[in-house]
């Protein structure tokens, strides 16, 4: 689990990774963290999950529910993963918007879609999740794919996703989480705080960004607090599956 608040810890401060940073300051190191590492994103995804989180992905795509002609967005997108399929999903009279709050990361997104010949459907959007620029129930699915840890302010993420979420569409959060089997969590906790950060060092000339990958994923909420966060905010029905083992998970919301 997250480590419990301090009650000696400024108010005006939060996490960013282990350290504690000014409110208005974690945008800014989130912002040079992802400037730092966006052109080695999708090799050091490929690297750092052996390919498993194309399997991940392939899951979220799986229980979007969308149909031909439908709206999606996709929130800190990034390099566009999700957005190719769900612009698969909803064809030439659909559309999808992917956003991101990093200019860098939305740029690389453009070309991997470009790359794709899948971005005849989709919109590039700069936009910070804690206050998204599109209309109420715009959208029959919103994704958030390894984004929300990043978020400053993850409950008003989260309502500002219900709001531009039509009556019966669904919001899908695909966030590292806490490992549910047995053993896992020693083998994942040197994994991460030992491989990540030479990894990032070899092949992205930035360690830190990668250390900072693993303290935010252990700051993040485990999978019953996202539950209670997403019911605050106002969606439905809400539950999530766990993926390898629960280092992965999926949470699902609706709104009704």
């Amino acid at each position: 689990m997250a480590r419990a608040p301090d009650p000696s810890t400024p108010q005006d401060t939060i996490d960013f990774g282990y350290e504690r940073v000014a409110l208005p300051d974690k945008v800014g190191r989130v912002r040079a963290v992802f400037d730092s590492v966006a052109d080695r994103y999708d090799v050091m995804n490929d690297l750092m999950s052996f390919g498993i989180h194309r399997l991940w992905k392939r899951f979220v795509l799986s229980q979007t529910g969308l149909r031909p002609g439908g709206r999606a967005l996709d929130v800190a997108g990034g390099t566009g993963d999700l957005t190719i399929g769900m612009s698969r999903q909803v064809g030439p009279a659909g559309r999808v918007v992917l956003s991101d709050i990093n200019a860098a990361m939305l740029a690389n997104g453009r070309s991997h879609l470009l790359d794709s010949g899948v971005a005849g459907n989709v919109d590039f959007v700069l936009a910070n999740a804690e206050a998204l620029p599109f209309k109420d129930a715009s959208f029959d699915c919103v994704t958030i794919g390894f984004g929300l840890r990043n978020v400053t302010d993850k409950a008003a993420a989260l309502r500002s996703m219900r709001r531009v979420l039509r009556p019966g569409g669904q919001l899908l959060v695909l966030e590292f989480s806490k490992p549910q089997a047995p053993g896992l969590a020693p083998i994942y906790d040197a994994y991460s705080f030992g491989v990540l950060p030479l990894l990032g060092k070899w092949v992205a000339n930035d360690a830190d960004s990668y250390r900072y990958l693993a303290e935010s994923i252990r700051m993040f909420p485990d999978q019953p607090t996202l539950e209670s966060m997403m019911r605050d905010a106002g969606f439905e029905g809400v539950r999530h599956h766990n993926l390898t083992g629960g280092i992965v998970a999926v949470h699902r919301g609706w709104v009704y």
